[in-house]
């Protein structure tokens, strides 16, 4: 496996917390070092404001040397969605806790997939894919 992917949905989160730049900012700025990841920069949040009045919202990301965190808010409708992506493990209650205890939605749904279920670990095992994959198309 490459890593697992954490897909988070929350509702019935504040107006107030879901519009904000500087919490969305603070939230992913502090996130990397709640799982012990490495950020590789500092978060990039901007503010959508789209064709649908009510959709406008902030978004941001931050990149990790492990792959990357993001959340996506629509304050208008007290939604927000959070995805953490990474090449290793991490401890999904911690995330989860931090997220809901930053946002403190009424009600939240989680996934976890394990993501690169063929991904090599190592130059011998890529090797050997390629020379399967080779096999089959010849």
């Amino acid at each position: 496996m490459f890593g697992p992917h954490l897909i988070l949905e929350a509702y019935g989160c504040s107006k107030e917390a879901l519009g904000s730049l500087t919490r969305v900012s603070d939230v992913l700025d502090a996130y990397p070092d709640k799982l012990d990841m490495t950020k590789i920069m500092p978060p990039y949040v901007f503010k959508y404001t789209g064709t649908v009045p009510d959709d406008w919202g902030v978004s941001g990301v931050v990149l990790i040397a492990e792959s990357h965190i993001s959340i996506h808010t629509f304050p208008d409708k007290g939604f927000v969605t959070l995805d953490i992506f990474s090449c290793r493990e991490f401890d999904v209650d911690a995330a989860v806790k931090y997220f809901t205890d930053e946002f403190k939605p009424e009600s939240y749904h989680k996934e976890l997939i394990m993501r690169g279920r063929e991904f090599p670990r190592s130059a011998a095992r890529a090797a050997q894919i390629v020379e399967s994959e080779r096999l089959r198309l010849a």
